[in-house]
């Protein structure tokens, strides 16, 4: 049985308490998985990592925006086309884009766009994976097999939590179009273990993705619950997709009970 490893975002600025958006448990999260790899690198066939990566005037960064008196808005403040059209908001760049963005977004009835702490910059210590994690996939590539690495997020016009396609693709923009490339890959393998950060974000969405556009794909996956955590006070937003994907036939597991 060919086994892959479907790691998503699992960085400094995520991972490490230092981080410009620690997930808690995150750490713990990493060191686990780390463990595991190191441990049984011959057994893995495949193991590929998603790198969020933004720019720092990126739409789900306070750099974007500006109020009235010129302030930028807090992290974690919630933003609406409402907000736009009132001018409580402004977006100092592409107006009717982004109106147009926040528009589909909220009728996609899944996320209101948040502002997030900077994270993930382009060439900065954050967005780098976590050093343990780093140190297994080194090791593992000395076992005559090389790690993959997939960024996300380059886009500073739409946000891209899942690893398949951004939440609002863009015309044009092929890096915000849905993965097919990475969709065929990972059809190689009988087996797909999907982790990472942040359990209420990306890896809900990523998994939200591949059920909806690989089905098939999706029957391959093994959730490993314990090596992902959500964002404090999120986890309401990845709740029903693991439902869903519970309700699919999608096992769950904890890192213990992996069979190689």
């Amino acid at each position: 049985m060919k086994t892959a490893f479907l790691i998503i975002d699992a960085q400094y600025d995520f991972c490490n308490p230092n981080g410009a958006l620690y997930v808690p448990g995150a750490q713990e999260d990493i060191q686990r998985l780390s463990h595991f790899i190191t441990t049984h690198s011959d057994k893995i066939d495949a193991i590929y990592a998603t790198l969020d990566t933004h720019p720092v005037n990126d739409i789900s960064h306070p750099s974007f925006w500006a109020s009235p008196e010129g302030q930028e808005p807090a992290p974690f403040t919630l933003i609406k086309a409402e907000d736009v059209k009132s001018g409580k908001w402004t977006p100092r760049f592409n107006l009717v884009q982004v109106l147009d963005y926040l528009e589909k977004l909220e009728a996609q009835s899944e996320f209101i766009h948040c502002i997030w702490p900077e994270h993930c910059l382009h060439g900065s210590r954050g967005a780098a994976l976590e050093d343990s994690l780093l140190e297994a996939l080194r090791h593992f590539a000395h076992t005559g097999k090389e790690y993959h690495t997939i960024e996300k997020g380059t886009n500073p016009m739409t946000e891209h939590f899942g690893i398949f396609k951004a939440q609002i693709p863009i015309d044009g923009a092929p890096e915000t179009q849905l993965n097919t490339k990475l969709i065929n890959e990972l059809l190689a393998y009988d087996q797909i273990f999907l982790c990472g950060e942040a359990k209420s974000h990306c890896v809900a969405t990523s998994l939200k993705q591949v059920i909806q556009y690989a089905p098939e794909l999706a029957k391959k996956f093994v959730i490993i619950d314990d090596i992902m955590s959500d964002v404090t006070g999120f986890g309401y937003l990845g709740d029903p997709i693991y439902a869903e994907a519970k309700a699919a036939g999608i096992p769950f597991i904890q890192s213990s009970e992996i069979l190689l």
